[in-house]
């Protein structure tokens, strides 16, 4: 644009023509001096005036290019005071909106449009279907319904075991050319499953639930010591010497293995092998299809009493105080990488991830090793007796004791988060997902722990306890539980399944039927068990607990998997 033409274009704007200026109705116009800033004001000429004026303006303003006129309206604006620019924003702000979701399909982009609303979440897609017809149709259209609920499957352990339980996972992740039902199947879907997921929560906190029982039938001595289990079976070791395998939906006894000279204490299982610890001092590898055995391990000079593997890795622990880390290559052959030492007392229980190792132990410490290196990393003090149980995750570990306490700690700085009191003898098993801690103790009670509010530092620890769950008659030796369901094992010689999804008859809030469906689900406390007490005549003081600078909520836990763990303890 030429300096002159520019120059022209701003003083037609800016000088009036009109002689007669007092007989027609005015205008004010604001006008610049040298350096920006609005100086003054004089009054405009007539309309008939402005409008050749204008009609100049918009002649020679056609007659550049876009580069040019852009650069003339930043002048232009630039000579305006700030009640104008409000003008002008307003005027502007509808202009440069727009219903790109309307736009995308009409320029054949109907996935990029789809793609953009498969990110909100269900009340949002809601408001985004009342927009308009054609947001509708995309939404319809691109099945978001559908994909919003596999997003959830796949993301949120619960969303998944209700897809497998309810059957409705056979319509997800099939592509379009698959039939599969129509995008308003699972608009109407979604509030079902948001219904069933509160009453599976109003049954965790209520302790209602369906209890089946199993009844292991031991020959000689009585108790079942470690379980571990899947859609399909559950596989239980017996004080009596054997492993039991038994159908999970019949609760008929598959199969026995047989083969250790002492009880078995502890095991796992994969889709491939067992794998058994022992008061035999050996640890055996079974055929998880066929029970062969297929691998005997003798390192141990005392009882197996935990062991854990995955990924090519296995850790074991014993009364003789030693952890052994093997290398897996196959069930075959399996190879002792390193011994580690440090522990006065016997080891209970031992986790793993790929970064630490931690072990515990009835010398009252948790210590925490490096899983690549298997050097030292530090030592958790704080409870006051033996440590029977123990979980690992992320950072976040969780313990019971024979102080018949519970402690959360922080393993990255060794930091007691909270003590959950509330068991009357010693706490012998404990697991934990993103919401609950459930822990089994020696007074034959179960307990159910709201996790979150533990993590608070603000929440009164009489809100901790949701539930107390009485069945047993006996000690509780171990459990293990998912979104659904608690499977235990005691000293009483039954495992119990308690089912918190399955229940017919009861309506989402009803907190008063638990006793009418076999559980004895209660906040108050029941009988004292009979068995006495394990004393230990151990005493540690208690380690302070964690400043308020302390990062009380950098706990974000990823979906639970289940993994098993033993309980039976030495001090």
């Amino acid at each position: 644009m030429e300096p002159e033409m520019e120059d022209k274009t701003l003083e037609l704007m800016n000088t009036s023509v009109m002689e007669n200026d007092d007989l027609s109705p005015k205008k004010t116009t604001v006008f610049k001096i040298s350096n920006g800033t609005v100086t003054g004001s004089r009054k405009r000429p007539s309309e008939g005036n402005y409008e050749k004026e204008k009609d100049v303006c918009i002649q020679l303003f056609d007659q550049w290019s876009e580069a040019d006129q852009v650069e003339f309206v930043e002048h232009l604006i630039s000579r305006m005071c700030h009640y104008q620019h409000g003008h002008i924003n307003s005027y502007l702000k509808p202009m440069l909106q727009r219903d790109f979701i309307t736009a995308l399909p009409a320029q054949g982009l109907d996935h990029i449009a789809e793609n953009i609303l498969s990110f909100l979440d269900a009340r949002s897609l809601c408001s985004a279907e009342l927009v308009c017809k054609e947001w509708q149709r995309v939404i319809s259209e691109g099945m978001l319904w559908k994909k919003l609920i596999e997003r959830m499957v796949r993301t949120d352990p619960l969303w998944k075991g209700l897809s497998e339980r309810h059957q409705w996972e056979k319509y997800l992740f099939k592509n379009r050319t698959t039939e599969v039902p129509p995008n308003s199947y699972y608009h109407s879907l979604y509030p079902k499953i948001i219904q069933d997921i509160e009453t599976i929560e109003a049954n965790w906190r209520c302790g209602r639930h369906n209890l089946q029982r199993i009844q292991c039938r031991s020959e000689n001595s009585k108790g079942v010591y470690c379980l571990q289990y899947d859609d399909d079976k559950i596989i239980s070791g017996l004080r009596d010497n054997s492993i039991k395998i038994w159908d999970k939906q019949t609760l008929e006894c598959l199969k026995i293995l047989t083969g250790h000279t002492g009880s078995v204490l502890c095991l796992q299982y994969d889709e491939r092998v067992i794998v058994t610890g022992s008061s035999d001092s050996t640890v055996r590898v079974w055929d998880v299809n066929s029970g062969e055995v297929l691998n005997t391990l003798i390192h141990h000079n005392e009882a197996v009493l935990h062991l854990r593997f995955c990924n090519g890795l296995m850790v074991t622990c014993s009364k003789d105080r030693s952890i052994a880390v093997w290398d897996m290559a196959s069930p075959t052959d399996i190879s002792l990488r390193r011994v580690l030492v440090g522990h006065r007392a016997a080891v209970n229980v031992v986790d793993f991830d790929d970064k630490y190792i931690v072990s515990a132990s009835g010398d009252r410490t948790i210590k925490v090793w490096s899983t690549s290196t298997c050097e030292f990393v530090r030592t958790l003090n704080g409870h006051k007796r033996g440590i029977a149980c123990l979980q690992y995750r992320d950072r976040l570990v969780v313990s019971g004791s024979s102080d018949n306490t519970i402690r959360l700690w922080d393993i990255e700085c060794g930091a007691c988060l909270r003590v959950l009191e509330g068991h009357e003898e010693l706490v012998r098993c404990i697991r934990f997902d993103n919401k609950r801690i459930v822990s089994g103790a020696y007074d034959g009670k179960i307990k159910v722990w709201d996790l979150q509010a533990a993590l608070d530092p603000r929440a009164p620890a009489s809100t901790l306890c949701l539930r107390t769950l009485v069945e047993h008659s006996g000690r509780v030796f171990r459990l293990q539980f998912d979104e659904f369901q608690i499977i235990s094992s005691s000293h009483d010689d039954t495992i119990l399944i308690w089912d918190f999804l399955n229940i017919a008859g009861v309506q989402s809030g009803d907190c008063t039927a638990s006793l009418c469906l076999g559980g004895r689900g209660r906040m108050d406390e029941p009988p004292e068990d009979p068995l006495p007490h394990l004393s230990l005549s151990f005493v540690l003081s208690l380690t302070s607990h964690p400043t308020p600078s302390q990062p009380w909520t950098m706990f974000s836990l990823p979906p639970y998997t289940p993994s098993p763990d033993t309980c039976f303890c030495w001090f």
